[in-house]
C-alpha cells in the first residue's frame, strides 16, 4: 500500500481532520495522480455533516480535482508521468452494461463506483476522495487537462461543470434557444456561462434581485427574480430550456410555468422526491427531466469546450487546512461561487 496525507471525516463531529491515508498499489491502468487543486462541492457538506463513522467506513471527500500524475501502471499508454489531469466523480464503471457501452458510465446499471464513499469494483475498499495529496485512479476515468485550462479554476468543471453541461447538450440548446437558470450557485453560474457560450439568450432567475450585475457579468441577458410575481409572470412560457440548479427543496410549479410549450424543465440540485401537479406538465406539454454528472465522452467534450471558450468556474481558492470554514460557508452559501482547495499545504509530515 502506498501511504498519502488527507482530510477526513471525524465520525464524532461534524468536522475534517488532517491524517494518513491509504492508497492501493497501483494496478496495470492505473495512474498515480499528485492532487493539486480540488473543487468543495454540496455534496461533500452533505457527506461530512451525515457521516457517524458507521462499521469504521471512512469518508475522505472530494470528487472534482486536478493535478499532475507521477506514476503510471505498466498497461497505461495514454499519459505520462507529469500531464496534467482533471478526475470527476466517477472512477470505475462495469463497462458491459448498455449505458457504459453508450458512453453513459454515469448511468451504469451496476451502478458506477464513485471517488469517495464508493466500493472499488476489485477489492470492496471504500473509495477515498481528492482531499488528499494524492489519488490512484484507473486511467480510463482521468482526462487529459487541456493547458489553456488554469488547473485550480478547472476542478469544478469535473463535477458542477459537467452536471450542467450533459442536460444542455442532450436538450439541444443552442443560437435558437431560450434558456433560464434557477440558482445561481456552483453549478448555476456554470450553467448560464455554457448556454450564453452556446449561442442561446440566456436568463438567471434568483430570489433576489442582488445578483443581477453578477447575472451581467456572465453574459446573461436579463435576471428574474422569484419572489417577484409580476416578474415571474412576465417570464410565462417564454423558455425552452430551465435548469434548475436550486439545492433546498422547494415548489417545481412556479418554475414549470416559466417552460414554453414542449420545453423541458431539468431539475439537478436538489435530488429528493418531488411533488408535481399534472396541470403544470399538461398546459403546453411540458417535459420535467434530470441529469446527473456525465460519461466518459461527454465530460472530455466538456473540458474541450471550456479550453475553446476559456470558460472556468469562479473561485474562491483557499489551502486546504480552512476545509472545515469552507464546509461552515458553503452551508451558510458564502461563497461566489465555488470554493476549491490548494493540498500543497499538505506536503511534509501529518499535523
Amino acid at each position: 500500500m502506498r501511504t498519502t496525507t488527507g482530510w477526513q471525516a471525524d465520525g464524532s463531529t461534524t468536522t475534517l481532520r488532517r491524517t494518513q491515508l491509504k492508497r492501493r498499489d497501483l494496478r496495470p491502468d492505473d495512474l498515480a495522480v499528485r492532487v493539486d487543486y480540488c473543487g468543495v462541492c454540496h455534496t461533500d457538506l452533505h457527506a461530512v455533516r451525515g457521516h457517524d463513522g458507521e462499521a469504521g467506513r471512512p469518508l475522505v471527500p472530494g470528487h472534482e480535482f486536478t493535478g499532475v500524475v507521477t506514476e503510471t501502471g505498466p498497461a497505461v499508454t495514454g499519459f505520462s508521468v507529469g500531464d496534467p489531469v482533471a478526475v470527476g466523480n466517477i472512477v470505475d464503471s462495469c463497462g458491459e452494461c448498455p449505458m457504459c457501452r453508450a458512453g453513459q458510465e454515469n448511468f451504469c446499471h451496476a451502478f458506477p463506483t464513485l471517488t469517495y464513499d464508493g466500493l472499488d469494483r476489485q477489492d470492496g475498499s471504500t473509495t477515498l476522495g481528492g482531499y488528499s495529496r494524492e489519488y490512484v485512479v484507473r486511467d480510463r476515468f482521468a482526462y487529459p487537462l487541456p493547458a489553456a485550462l488554469d488547473p485550480a479554476a478547472a476542478a469544478p468543471l469535473l463535477c458542477a461543470g459537467v452536471t450542467v453541461w450533459e442536460p444542455l447538450r442532450s436538450l439541444g440548446v443552442g443560437p435558437d434557444s431560450r434558456v433560464a437558470v434557477a440558482g445561481l450557485g456552483g453549478l448555476g453560474h456554470l450553467a448560464a456561462k455554457f448556454a450564453v457560450a452556446l449561442g442561446a439568450r440566456t436568463s438567471v432567475i434568483s430570489r433576489s434581485p442582488d445578483k443581477a450585475d453578477d447575472a451581467r457579468r456572465l453574459g446573461a441577458h436579463d435576471l428574474i427574480v422569484s419572489t417577484d410575481p409580476d416578474s415571474m409572470a412576465g417570464a410565462r412560457d417564454r423558455f425552452d430550456v430551465v435548469i434548475d440548479t436550486i439545492s433546498a427543496p422547494h415548489d417545481l410549479g412556479p418554475y414549470l410555468r416559466l417552460v414554453a410549450m414542449d420545453g423541458t424543465l431539468s431539475h439537478l440540485g436538489h435530488l429528493g422526491p418531488v411533488t408535481v401537479e399534472t396541470i403544470d406538465l399538461l398546459i403546453g406539454r411540458k417535459k420535467l427531466s434530470s441529469a446527473g454528472s456525465g460519461g466518459r465522452p461527454g465530460t472530455a467534450a466538456m473540458l474541450a469546450f471550456c479550453a475553446e471558450q476559456g470558460i472556468t468556474a469562479d473561485i474562491e481558492l483557499l489551502p486546504s487546512a480552512r476545509v472545515n470554514e469552507a464546509l461552515d460557508r458553503l452551508a451558510h452559501n458564502d461563497v461566489r461561487y465555488r470554493f476549491v482547495l490548494d493540498l500543497s499545504d499538505l506536503d511534509g509530515d501529518v499535523g
